[in-house]
């Protein structure tokens, strides 16, 4: 089983940068994609960032290219969300997911396991 445990939310301004952090454990990421999805108060979980098993294909939600970056590293396991000119409105619980398959899309559906999410707040 994969356990995701995503860490380096916090509170910044806007226009400030974070980076979260999703170690793998139980197993390691290798087997599947791993995506960033988030989730406001009152909203549904939607998906920021995507990135294939080796690390060659990523895909942004439109809300965020050129402001942040998906990577993986595979050597320690982690896959980490870069974030960077930080808007009020990406304020938000973001959650790590991981899939089974090589490649995945955007779909909450295509990802089978959920760490427990790390808050997001950037004040306006």
């Amino acid at each position: 089983q994969v356990q995701l445990v995503e860490s380096g939310g916090g509170l910044v301004q806007a226009g400030g940068s974070l980076r979260l952090s999703c170690p793998a454990s139980g197993r390691t990421f290798g087997s599947g994609a791993v995506a960033w999805f988030r989730q406001a108060p009152g909203m549904e979980r939607d998906f920021v960032a995507g990135i294939s098993r080796r690390g060659a294909i990523t895909n942004y939600a439109d809300s965020v290219k050129g402001r942040f970056t998906i990577s993986r590293d595979n050597a320690v396991d982690t896959v980490s969300l870069q974030m960077n000119s930080l808007k009020p409105e990406d304020t938000a619980v973001y959650y790590c997911a991981a899939a089974r398959t090589f490649v995945a899309g955007q779909g909450v559906y295509e990802y089978d396991y959920w760490g427990q999410g790390t808050q997001v707040t950037v004040s306006s």
